[in-house]
C-alpha cells in the first residue's frame, strides 16, 4: 500500500523510523556543531550522516520505494523556528549536487552552494530521486511543515506561473508529523512551506537518494 500511494501521490508519511531518543541525539550532535544558518547542504561526507543513510536505505517501508541500487546522495539539515523562522514558495526541486561541470544536453542552471557544485537536472533523473525527510522534533501546523499537492510530480517540469495557478485551484496536504517519522518525497512533486508560527523547533534531515549511476558522463559529488 505504501508503494500504490507514493507512486500515485508522489510522497508518503513512514511512522517510526528512528525511536525518538536516537533523533535526540543526533539533534544534539547537530546542536554542538553549532551554525549561524537555518541549514546545511554538507552533511552526508560526515561518518555519523553516512551510517545513517544506510540505515534509511535498509528500512522496510523504505526501501521498496527507492531506485534500483540506490545511493544517498546528499543530506540537508533545516531547522526552523521562531528565531529562525522563513517560507519557501510552492516549488519543485530540480537542484542536484555533482562532482564536475559538463557541457551536456538538458542540464542547466548550475550554480555553487556552500562550496559544491550543483546543476539542474533533466526531468528522466529527476523522476528516478527519492527524498526522505527525516523529523527529528514532532511537526504540527503551527510549525511550518511542508505542503504539498499529491499527483504533481506526473506534470513534469512547471514554470514557476504555471506552479502557482496549480496550487491556486488544488486541495493541498498539510504534511504533520511526529519525532522519527519521516517523509518520503518526490522531487518534483509541488510542495511549499510557511513561517512556523509556534515557539518549538522543526528540525529534519533531508536525505537525496538516486541511482548509482548519472547520463551522459556526469557524476554525483558523494554517493554512500
Amino acid at each position: 500500500m505504501v508503494i500504490d500511494r507514493f507512486r500515485r501521490d508522489g510522497f508518503v508519511a513512514v511512522p517510526e523510523v528512528l525511536p525518538p531518543v536516537e533523533c535526540q541525539t543526533i539533534a544534539h550532535g547537530l546542536a554542538l556543531r553549532g551554525s549561524d544558518s537555518a541549514g546545511t547542504r554538507c552533511l552526508l561526507p560526515q561518518d555519523w550522516c553516512a551510517a545513517l543513510a544506510r540505515q534509511l536505505r535498509q528500512h522496510a517501508s523504505i526501501a521498496p520505494n527507492l531506485p534500483e541500487g540506490a545511493v544517498a546522495v546528499q543530506c540537508t539539515y533545516f531547522e526552523k523556528s521562531s528565531a529562525r523562522n522563513w517560507l519557501v514558495p510552492v516549488h519543485q526541486d530540480q537542484s542536484i549536487p555533482v562532482a564536475v561541470r559538463v557541457d551536456a544536453t538538458g542540464w542547466r542552471g548550475w550554480s555553487e552552494k556552500e562550496g559544491s557544485l550543483f546543476v539542474q537536472a533533466p526531468v528522466a533523473v529527476l523522476e528516478q530521486l527519492v527524498a526522505v525527510r527525516l523529523h527529528l522534533d514532532d511537526c504540527s501546523a503551527v510549525d511550518g511543515p511542508l505542503r504539498v499537492l499529491p499527483g504533481s510530480h506526473r506534470l513534469g517540469l512547471l514554470a514557476d506561473e504555471e506552479a502557482s495557478r496549480l496550487r491556486a485551484r488544488s486541495t493541498e496536504v498539510v504534511c504533520e508529523a511526529h519525532r522519527g517519522d519521516a517523509l518520503l518525497l518526490r522531487p518534483l512533486l509541488l510542495h511549499a512551506s510557511s513561517k512556523a508560527s509556534g515557539h518549538s523547533q522543526r528540525r529534519v534531515l533531508h536525505f537525496l537518494f538516486g541511482p548509482p549511476e548519472l547520463p551522459q558522463g556526469l557524476r554525483w559529488q558523494h554517493a554512500v
